[in-house]
């Protein structure tokens, strides 16, 4: 069993220098995105993950697995210009961790490999802090974000402790699920982006979403987020809206539980200013789309997303040959931060929720920015910039107020 990542890099290198053409030729076809960033990341992921199909799951991670990665670069020349990037390099982080986190998460790598790789990820409209980009593999399973060398530097500061809670909690988290983290270096630009469960279903349609953080200061969405399609509201719009979560007692005790147990994990870390992530289901609401839509249906229905078909010889995804579900069902194992709202709600909605950002490090930056509000808006103010303890504590009570 190849351990350390040296020789998984050079025996990855070795291995695609000799094929690489052939190797290329063979699987390009499957990587066109109107991005080149794009074609080069399911390049990368389907490379990585038929590698690490060769590569033995060892029977614990090693501290050496927590700092490894495998890179591999790729001069692709005139051939299929149209589709790659002549040159490109890839690399992936902690291979054999992130591959750990997946099954930890009961996510199989051939569907992860299908999700990313079978037809381009798909823009989304929502920009994050710094303008970070967001995309969703096309089957809308996972979110592909890209991230900042510092970001990058934090998820291997905290990925040791991250993997031990994730082992401890089974999984059963409302934090990230980590997924993958690459590098991508494309005409000399080196981009990082980061791969994670999406929060929201890939079938249930989200009609309002709230990024909620429990400070009231400066806190609503601006007229520009406003603007858009799904715009992200904030918590002077969700107190301001009398919007409430719904949700039974069972449920509740549960989603606070874990809630309280990340947080927890979180202020440990020294991590801040995450939030929660609400999107809001409403199953009539839906339904009636669903009709209208079905109406309008006239001849655009070979208009594709610029997606590939899937390949007549690729299995199909596991997950596809359940069973059909009715208006507002999921499946669980899928859509797990889901919960349905009680019987005693206005209206039947399914709730998605989960704590997002979670890369902040408090540092002598914050402290500055803290100082900088304290005068502003004097010590006794509801700012975002508190220190770890407090920001969890307040977050966390924030959050209990908010579930009816």
């Amino acid at each position: 069993s190849i351990n350390n990542s040296s020789s998984i890099a050079a025996s990855i290198a070795s291995k695609t220098k000799t094929k690489k053409k052939h190797f290329v030729a063979q699987k390009v076809k499957l990587f066109r995105a109107s991005d080149p960033l794009l074609s080069v990341l399911m390049w990368g992921v389907n490379h990585s993950i038929n590698e690490l199909s060769h590569v033995q799951i060892p029977i614990m991670l090693m501290p050496d697995d927590f700092k490894a990665y495998s890179k591999i670069k790729v001069d692709n020349h005139l051939f299929n210009k149209e589709n790659m990037p002549s040159h490109f390099k890839f690399k992936e982080y902690c291979p054999l961790v992130f591959r750990n986190l997946r099954e930890r998460f009961g996510i199989d790598d051939q569907d992860f490999q299908n999700s990313l790789t079978r037809a381009a990820p798909l823009n989304s409209d929502s920009q994050g802090r710094s303008g970070a980009r967001f995309h969703t593999s096309y089957d809308k399973r996972y979110v592909i974000k890209t991230i900042t060398s510092e970001d990058v530097a934090e998820m291997h500061n905290i990925l040791k402790k991250y993997h031990q809670f994730i082992v401890e909690c089974h999984g059963n988290t409302l934090l990230p699920q980590f997924l993958g983290m690459y590098r991508l270096t494309v005409d000399g630009d080196e981009t990082y982006m980061i791969v994670t469960r999406n929060v929201f279903s890939h079938r249930l349609s989200v009609y309002k979403k709230y990024d909620l953080k429990g400070s009231t200061v400066a806190r609503e969405a601006s007229d520009k987020e406003k603007a858009k399609e799904l715009p992200t509201y904030k918590d002077n719009d969700f107190i301001n809206d009398g919007q409430k979560i719904y949700i039974d007692d069972d449920n509740k005790k549960m989603f606070l539980e874990k809630l309280r147990k990340d947080v927890e994990f979180l202020a440990q870390l020294k991590l801040m200013d995450y939030s929660l992530l609400v999107g809001i289901h409403d199953v009539e609401r839906a339904e009636q789309e669903e009709v209208e839509s079905e109406d309008n249906e006239g001849d655009d229905e070979g208009e594709s997303d610029g997606g590939i078909g899937t390949p007549p010889d690729s299995p199909s995804n596991t997950l596809d040959s359940t069973k059909p579900l009715s208006p507002g069902e999921f499946d669980p194992t899928i859509d797990v931060y889901a919960i349905k709202s009680n019987d005693s709600a206005p209206r039947k909605e399914v709730y998605f929720m989960a704590v997002i950002d979670i890369l902040q490090h408090y540092d002598a930056k914050k402290k500055a920015a803290h100082a900088a509000k304290t005068v502003k808006h004097g010590a006794g103010a509801e700012i975002s910039t508190v220190n770890p303890e407090q920001y969890s504590k307040r977050f966390y009570d924030f959050i209990t107020t908010i579930l009816s």
